[in-house]
């Protein structure tokens, strides 16, 4: 698959509103369900393909990222907004900014072409709050990153989130550095950036995200 598909995905999805119906002809190859999804669409039909634009959040992804964020899935507002862990209140983009990672704030495609940063979700759904998602919807959402790992090659994969990691991948499992990689890729979890987690103030993610990006 050619690395640029992602990319030229994530820019078709800014460019259309949840809904709109798209025919993918712009593609000079065939385009996987793992793409399409991650792009943050549904396959309508397959002659030609054609495509439904939902409402979540397209993967910014690509060769030679220094670090791969993941987070669980995308809230409501996120997704509405474009922008990964959007909410005012997340820590998240402060602490990539604290910590020298990105040097725009809530720019997902300026932190993968300038900073080699990508960004991708465990499931790709939007939903209010993360006990709306199913099982079955982790157990396709690992399998799907653990793909895009083994393809793209990112140094590290960061998961933003203990809990989450706990729920779908490992109940005992401690922040830092996982006993296992995922399709070949080292990974490291962090605490939740969100505001409600008051145990982790921004030093503290700051901290995790510069070991992230150190390598283990």
């Amino acid at each position: 698959m050619n690395s640029s598909f992602p990319e030229r995905l994530a820019d078709l999805h800014a460019a259309h509103a949840v809904g709109d119906v798209v025919i993918l002809d712009l593609f000079d190859e065939p385009v996987s369900d793992d793409l399409i999804n991650g792009a943050g669409f549904e396959v309508v039909s397959r002659e030609p393909l054609t495509v439904r634009r939902l409402r979540s959040l397209p993967d910014r992804v690509g060769p030679d990222m220094r670090l791969l964020v993941c987070g669980l899935n995308p809230s409501l507002y996120a997704a509405d907004q474009g922008v990964n862990f959007a909410r005012p209140g997340n820590r998240f983009w402060p602490a990539l900014l604290a910590a020298g990672l990105v040097t725009v704030d809530r720019d997902p495609g300026h932190a993968l072409h300038h900073h080699h940063i990508g960004m991708t979700d465990l499931v790709k759904r939007a939903t209010v709050a993360a006990s709306e998602l199913k099982p079955d919807e982790y157990d396709a959402g690992v399998a799907r990153v653990e793909r895009l790992c083994a393809w793209l090659r990112p140094a590290v994969l960061c998961v933003v989130g203990l809990a989450g990691w706990r729920t779908v991948v490992d109940r005992k499992a401690t922040t830092g550095w996982q006993p296992d990689a995922l399709g070949g890729v080292p990974v490291y979890v962090m605490p939740n950036t969100s505001g409600l987690n008051a145990s982790t103030q921004l030093a503290g993610f700051v901290a995790h995200l510069q070991t992230a990006i150190a390598g283990p």
